[in-house]
């Protein structure tokens, strides 16, 4: 077994006593206080989490915007300069090989944010594909360290640190510009539904960034509660919601599939496809569905399986997406779940658990 990885602020985390684990080849924080403590702060106030696995690559040269176009199934060409498009990857199959941000940071420069745990496979199929256009591709994920500053308060507290760009600054911008610690690419993006931040920069950019958060008593956040709040808001997390085995349309990301794009990979396959499944939204007033629990109509037969579950702690109860298979999508919406022994009740879900606060 290799040696995990560590970020370029493992030494901040083990200072402040984290409870450390391994995730996607990294030794990273998974809660510092408490769960809930931390998720209530990113809700009513703001939390930091520390983000440095992802992976980032760059796009430069003459078809930047129009190599990266085609590799996702949405709408990249058409984003402005300056905004950031959250998209599938895609096989020839419609498959999915990650979910990603693409950051259109000029007509010629282009960031991609991927999952730490598919960094080497990403930028494979990238690197298979970019010589038919003109620009260059580049791994450049050890050179940046990353933080998710998220939470009604981020916006006052980049200010205060003296990181936010001049003029208007509205959800998925992007923009990379100098500041008094240093070069920085800010998006307004997260995976908390709150309004947030994702600040990519070099080590000791970072590092004081983080310092600076800390002075301001910003609450610092681990894995444990980036997947509940992702999860309380619906966002898919790959290897759960979104796999090598599923298009986009059986995980209800037919949204990001802009199938009146002259073309993009998978593009044949996507426009005749008929999903197999449906992604749906369950809680249960008691007990958690966890991931691999059955899903069954109200006849009790088994239509689907639970993808993620955790209690919420905005809502106090327990809460999960599954995939159920299409064609046995009962038409009442009535729903179960089956607890290891204990078959329950579940309500459905139409919207997300809870809204988020985003701009």
């Amino acid at each position: 077994m290799s040696e995990l990885q560590k970020t370029g602020l493992h030494g901040e985390h083990t200072t402040l006593k984290a409870k450390m684990a391994p995730f996607a080849g990294f030794d990273m924080p998974l809660q510092y206080s408490s769960v809930k403590e931390e998720i209530i702060a990113v809700r009513e106030s703001a939390g930091v989490f520390d983000v440095s696995h992802m992976g980032e690559f760059f796009v430069e040269g003459e078809d930047a915007i129009k190599f990266v176009d085609f590799m996702l199934t949405n709408d990249f060409a058409g984003a402005d300069i300056g905004k950031a498009v959250y998209s599938p990857l895609c096989r020839e199959n419609g498959t999915i090989i990650d979910d990603l941000i693409a950051y259109k940071l000029e007509d010629k420069k282009v960031l991609i944010c991927v999952n730490a745990a598919n960094i080497e496979k990403d930028y494979s199929w990238l690197e298979k594909h970019v010589h038919r256009f003109n620009c260059s591709l580049s791994n450049r994920s050890h050179e940046y360290e990353l933080l998710a500053l998220q939470g009604p308060k981020s916006e006052a507290i980049l200010k205060e640190c003296g990181v936010f760009p001049q003029g208007e600054f509205p959800y998925y911008s992007a923009k990379e510009f100098d500041t008094p610690l240093g070069q920085i690419i800010l998006a307004r993006t997260g995976y908390t539904g709150e309004d947030g931040f994702e600040i990519f920069g070099g080590l000791k950019t970072i590092q004081t960034l983080w310092n600076k958060f800390m002075e301001l008593e910003v609450t610092p956040c681990g894995l444990a509660s980036r997947d509940v709040l992702r999860l309380e808001v619906a966002y898919p997390l790959y290897g759960h919601e979104l796999s090598d085995d599923w298009t986009p349309l059986d995980a209800a990301l037919a949204w990001t599939v802009k199938k009146d794009k002259e073309s993009f990979m998978g593009k044949e396959t996507l426009e005749d496809y008929k999903p197999k499944y449906r992604l749906i939204k369950l809680s249960l007033d008691k007990g958690i569905p966890r991931e691999g629990f059955e899903v069954l109509n109200e006849q009790e037969e088994t239509i689907g399986r639970i993808t993620s579950g955790t209690m919420s702690v905005t809502l106090g109860k327990g809460i999960g997406l599954a995939l159920v298979e299409k064609a046995k999508f009962p038409k009442d919406k009535v729903f179960k779940i089956k607890v290891r022994k204990n078959i329950m009740d579940a309500q459905f879900h139409a919207k997300a658990f809870v809204t988020g606060g985003h701009k």
